[in-house]
Order: structure tokens, then sequence, then C-alpha cells
């Protein structure tokens, strides 16, 4: 009896439903039903189970969606762009976990490379330009060479290119070194030595040794020796370089003033050129590479601030450019020791 009861109630079976829900991720999820004709309390109470769980399912889904589905999809489409060269592309998530901090490294990443490309461009740029005017120079005096009969031009000729070629040397070896600088490629060698005569010898051999100036020079240093841990070729690189762009600036019959004063731990150091004031808009820009101003004077390399510039910050110390009512002055300030 008990096996027939069974039985009749399985065939009461009639309907079977099929539910498709596609989730937010794209996942198809199957609810394949069997409905009977069961007494109404059992289907009503199967059915509020059911739409709960529904309901369930989908509210996971949607907190799913709205938490990682969305972005990581923005994510994906952020790094796709970049994958193709495109820099301008801003992952917009700005939560605080860590799909957050993802975005902002994506973006920063981006910022980050769309600089170096812009600064490889103007490399390429600028590198074009230096080298463009020495390799004219040289073709047109070995063009010149072929024609000329004369010895004497020859020589001339032949001294203006290798004039013209040491400048492309020269040009291209600060260039490797400042790249090094800039990199933490360049090595440096710290050692103790006086400032002063540093200062001295490189000012003695860039100013009062040169010949044909048209500029006066005079000096103020301590009577002591100042001492400093640092490298004593790059230190020599600094000060050479400064004082060179105050003698390329420095108006004819002007006067170059060079100043170092100490106090307990450090040292000042100031180069002074009578001559035009840099525009106020130029100074944050005077110390990149190869950059020229308003009132940029022909000849040199082009490289010589940007040098100094690095090798000062990879010591931490302050450097900087101000404009007097007839001049300007460079500066900066070393730790010293005992």
């Amino acid at each position: 009896m008990e096996n027939k009861k069974m039985f009749r109630e399985l065939n009461t079976i009639r309907k079977k439903v099929l539910l498709l829900s596609k989730l937010t991720g794209g996942t198809i999820v199957i609810f394949y039903l069997i409905t009977s004709e069961l007494p109404a309390d059992h289907n009503i109470a199967f059915w509020s189970w059911f739409i709960l769980m529904i309901g369930v399912i989908l509210g996971v889904d949607f907190l799913l969606g709205k938490m990682i589905s969305k972005p990581l999809k923005e994510i994906r489409d952020t790094a796709r762009r970049m994958a193709e060269l495109d820099f301008t592309a801003h992952c917009m998530i700005h939560t605080k976990d860590e799909f957050g901090e993802l975005s902002q490294s994506l973006n920063k990443m981006s910022a980050n490379l769309q600089e170096a490309l812009e600064q490889r461009k103007e490399l390429a740029d600028s590198l074009s330009h230096e080298m463009k005017t020495p390799l004219g120079l040289i073709r047109a005096y070995t063009e010149g060479l072929k024609e000329e009969t004369d010895e004497q031009k020859k020589l001339q000729y032949m001294d203006s290119i290798l004039s013209a070629a040491d400048r492309m040397n020269d040009l291209l070896v600060s260039l490797l070194d400042l790249s090094a600088l800039e990199v933490g490629a360049a090595k440096f060698t710290e050692e103790r030595f006086d400032f002063i005569e540093l200062a001295e010898t490189v000012a003695g051999r860039s100013l009062l040794d040169a010949p044909g100036i048209h500029f006066s020079f005079s000096y103020e240093l301590p009577e002591q020796k100042v001492f400093v841990l640092a490298d004593k070729h790059r230190m020599e690189q600094v000060v050479g370089n400064l004082i060179e762009n105050a003698k390329k600036y420095v108006r004819p019959g002007g006067e170059i003033r060079l100043r170092i004063t100490c106090a307990e731990r450090h040292l000042d150091f100031s180069i002074f050129n009578h001559g035009d004031a840099i525009p106020e808009r130029e100074l944050p820009r005077i110390w990149e590479k190869f950059y020229r101003g308003e009132n940029s004077a022909s000849g040199g390399s082009g490289l010589g601030l940007a040098m100094a510039a690095q090798i000062l910050s990879l010591y931490h110390a302050p450097y900087g450019v101000r404009n007097h009512a007839d001049g300007v002055e460079f500066y900066f300030r070393f730790s010293t020791i005992l």
C-alpha cells in the first residue's frame, strides 16, 4: 500500500521549468525546476524559498560585479591602451582598497612613460640640432679640401674639421656622462679635500689663463682651508661648469665675481656675472639639458648646467639662480667636514 501511494504522488509531477540567468561576469546559471501538484502550502513554501535564493544570488552577483568585475574591466582597458602606447589613458578607480592602489600605480606609470617618451623625443630633436652644425662644417671643409691647392688653406680646413669633430666628441661624452648620472650608473669616489684650493685652481684655469678675455674677475674666499667629503672630479665639474656659464653670458667689459663663505657645517658658493637677467619663466628650466632660452649664447654643449644640477642633487646640496639688477648669480650650499 505504501509503495502504491508513493507511486501515485510521483505521478502527480506534471511540469518542468527551465530558468536561465546571465550574471554580471558573463556566467550563465541554469535553474532546472520540477514542479508538482502537491498541496498549495507545500508549493508556497517551496516557491518562497526559491525566490529567496534567486534574490540572494542576484544580490551577490550585483555586489561582485560592482566590487570586482567593473574595476577589473577598467584596469584591463587602461592597461590595453597603455600597451598600444596611448599614455593618456587614465584609470578612474578611486576606492581605498587594492583596486584603488593598483589604479593609482597604473596612472602613475602611464604619466611617467608619457614624460619619458616626450623627453626622449626632445633629446633626439636637441641632439640632431646640436650635431647638425659640426657635421655641416665637416662636410663643407672636406669638400673644400678636394678643390683647394693652397697648402696653408688646407691646413686651416683640417684644423676646422678637427675642431668640429672635437665638439661632437665632447657633446657625446658629456651626454653619456649625464645619462649615467641620471640613472645612478656613475661611480663616485669620495675623498677629503680642500674645497677652497679646488675653486682657486678651477677659476684660475678657466678665467685667469683664458686668452682674449673681455671682462674683469674678482673673488672673495676664506683664508683658512675648508674641507669637504666628495668626488673631487665631480666637484671640479660643478665649479667649472658654473664658471664657464658665467663666462658665456658676462657682458663685454663686465665683471665676474666668485664668492665662498663658510658657516659651522657648510659652505656657500656663488658666481655672479654682469649681464642680462634671465626671464622669470625660464628660471626653472635652465637646468634642463639642451634648453635654449631667449638670451642663450652660442657655443658650448648645452649640458653644463644640467650636469652641475645632477651632481649637486646626488649630494642633496641645495642650488639655484637669482637675478640681480645688473646681472645673474648662481649658487649652491655644500656640507663641510673637519
